[in-house]
Order: structure tokens, then C-alpha cells, then sequence
């Protein structure tokens, strides 16, 4: 097996603003694995506060070339266990390579691989659009320049109330609200029943991915469900988060692909847990991956490509956050700048 790949750095279409800092660009590693002429995809994107760029994803995949060509593909979930083995600190490289792996398989049967795992794509929920943290006034200009039926709005800072209340007068949508981890228990049990009133649905990632004791305590007492983010991470973490949470936002990137995140969903259902997938900003290639796990889950954030302004592929599309599939085998995804 054989394999390429390269390194994008992706304009937004605003300035992506989070409770953690501000970026204009998305950089992201995509790897193209080739077997007897059939190609496979897979896509990584880097986040600064993980600390795995797109140079360290080049380095590990360079200094152990001759492994990974060498590996003689037939199953993806026993090629995720060598990949799992061979970069036991990289689990980004290894989600490209698992999403990858995963994609050849699916165009080897040609079929993609929600078919592949007897899904039905009409279970599959609507994906939100993300509002990133701006002025009020910009943030109204979003939504609206975005007229969807589901918004995840990004808090964790002063104004959060002011900021959802302005944003309900122009819309009747569903919210949701990500505080990536910015706020403490007590801004967390004075706020969220504000926003339950202004109709919001869940509360992603409310404190610090590390603060058990204060989760525990707002897991009583919260009005509404709160979703694990970057408290959930790798496979392990989901029993941990079971009677801290009401459910569980996996993203394939951090916890190493397909392979894993099926696992992740199939372990949380039997704790009763709620599962989304979200997204990290990827492009088509990434968010193709999470349309095929889509009808597993309750909730889906997979809007990467409509916050950018330039994509490398085509694939999956939305109607007023329905997911639209192609009729492509493997992720259903086409590579548009690669070569």
C-alpha cells in the first residue's frame, strides 16, 4: 500500500472566535492511501491547544513510512489497531489514516459505508451551524447571513446571556450552547436556566474537562442535558463521563477515527447516554466521515465546509441542515485538490 499527502491551511469565512482564542485559518492534514489503483481518504485537522500540528502529523507519518506501506490492507478496524500501535501518540494521524483506511474499504465493495453498515440515512438528524463569539451585532449578522433550523452558539464570556437573548428576537430556531469549558460552577448554575428559557436544547462542555466533582454537582441540579466534549476525548472516557453527563460530543479526530467512535457510540448507549458527533472545522473529507456514522446519533455538528470559504472535495450537502448524500462509494467523497 502506498500513500501521499498534504497540508491545507483553510480561510473561514469570519474569524472563528471560542471561549479558547481566535483563528482566521483552519490548517488541516489529509492522506491519500492507494491500493491496486483504488484510493482512500481520510483528513486531520490541527488544533493549537491539542498540540498536534500539521508538521508533527508529517514527521510521525514520515519517520515510519516503510510501516504503513508495508501493512497489507483487507479489514480497517485491524488496520486502526496497527495504526493504533505504530503511533501511540499522534491519535490525529491515526484518525486521517483510520478515515482513509475506512474509505478504501467502502470503495473496494463499492459501496459506502453507511450501506456497508445496514443504516438508514432518513434517521440521520439535522446537522446545526455554528455562531462563533463576536460583537452582538456580528453575531446577528451570522445567523442571519445563515438562515438554519439549528444554531450552536458559542459562549464563555461576560455577555453569554446578552448574547443568546439578542440572538432569539431574530429567530425561532433550536439553540444550543458550547462554553468549551469557560465557565465555573457557579456561572454555570446561574446561567443555564437563563437559557433555558430562551430555548436552548443542550449546554456542551459547561467547565473545565477535568472538574469531575464540579460536573457531578451540575448534573444534579442543571435544567438542561450537558453534552461531554472535551471532557470525552478517547474510548476510555466515556464511562467516566456516565452520571456526569447526559451524553457524550465524540470527535474523530481526538479520538482516533471510525473505528474508535463506533465503539464510543455503541459503549454509550449502553450507559443510556445521548451521542453527538461534532466537528473540528474539517473540510468535505471529514465531515463525509461523519455523514456515514450520522444515523447512529442524536445529535450532529458537522458544518466545517459551510464555515470555510475554500474545500479540497466534494461530497456530502446540506438542505436547511438535512444531510444530502452523494451516490459515491467509501466516505462518498470526490478529491478536488490533492495532486
Amino acid at each position: 500500500m502506498n500513500f501521499s499527502y498534504k497540508t491545507f491551511n483553510l480561510p473561514f469565512r469570519h474569524p472563528f472566535t471560542i471561549s479558547k482564542g481566535t483563528k482566521t485559518h483552519q490548517p488541516t492534514f489529509v492522506v491519500e492511501l492507494e491500493y491496486f489503483g483504488v484510493r482512500g481518504y481520510g483528513e486531520a485537522p490541527a488544533i493549537s491547544y491539542y498540540d498536534i500540528p500539521v508538521e508533527k502529523m508529517t514527521a510521525d507519518l514520515e519517520a515510519k513510512r516503510i510501516f504503513v506501506e508495508k501493512f497489507s490492507f483487507q479489514d480497517p478496524e485491524r488496520y486502526w489497531h496497527y495504526l493504533h500501535h505504530l503511533f501511540p501518540q499522534n491519535s490525529f494521524l491515526v484518525c486521517a489514516l483510520d478515515m482513509a483506511g475506512w474509505d478504501l474499504y467502502g470503495k473496494l465493495q463499492r459501496r459506502q459505508l453507511h450501506d456497508i453498515w445496514n443504516l438508514d440515512v432518513s434517521k440521520a438528524p439535522l446537522t446545526d451551524y455554528t455562531i462563533g463569539i463576536d460583537t452582538i451585532e456580528k453575531m446577528v449578522e451570522k445567523m442571519q447571513e445563515k438562515p438554519w433550523p439549528v444554531y450552536k452558539i458559542k459562549v464563555g464570556t461576560e455577555g453569554d446571556l446578552q448574547m443568546v437573548e439578542a440572538l432569539r428576537k431574530h429567530t425561532d430556531a433550536v439553540f444550543r450552547v458550547d462554553a468549551n469549558a469557560g465557565w465555573t460552577l457557579d456561572q454555570a448554575l446561574a446561567k443555564i436556566p437563563v437559557l433555558k428559557e430562551l430555548g436552548v436544547e443542550f449546554v456542551d462542555q459547561p467547565l473545565a474537562k477535568d472538574d469531575w466533582e464540579s460536573m457531578k454537582i451540575l448534573y444534579g441540579r442543571s435544567p438542561l442535558p450537558l453534552i461531554a466534549d472535551e471532557a470525552c476525548v478517547k474510548e476510555s472516557d466515556v464511562e467516566k463521563c456516565a452520571g456526569h453527563f447526559h451524553g457524550i460530543n465524540i470527535k474523530l479526530t481526538k479520538c482516533s477515527g471510525i473505528t474508535v467512535a463506533r465503539r464510543m457510540i455503541s459503549r454509550a448507549r449502553e450507559l443510556e447516554m445521548k451521542v453527538m458527533i461534532g466537528c473540528m472545522n474539517e473540510s468535505s473529507v471529514g465531515t463525509a466521515a461523519i455523514a456515514q456514522l450520522a444515523p447512529l446519533l442524536d445529535y450532529v455538528d458537522m458544518d466545517g465546509p459551510l464555515l470555510l470559504t475554500e474545500d479540497i472535495a466534494k461530497g456530502v450537502t446540506f438542505d436547511r441542515g438535512k444531510i444530502c448524500y452523494t451516490t459515491g462509494a467509501g466516505l462518498g467523497v470526490e478529491m478536488t485538490a490533492f495532486d
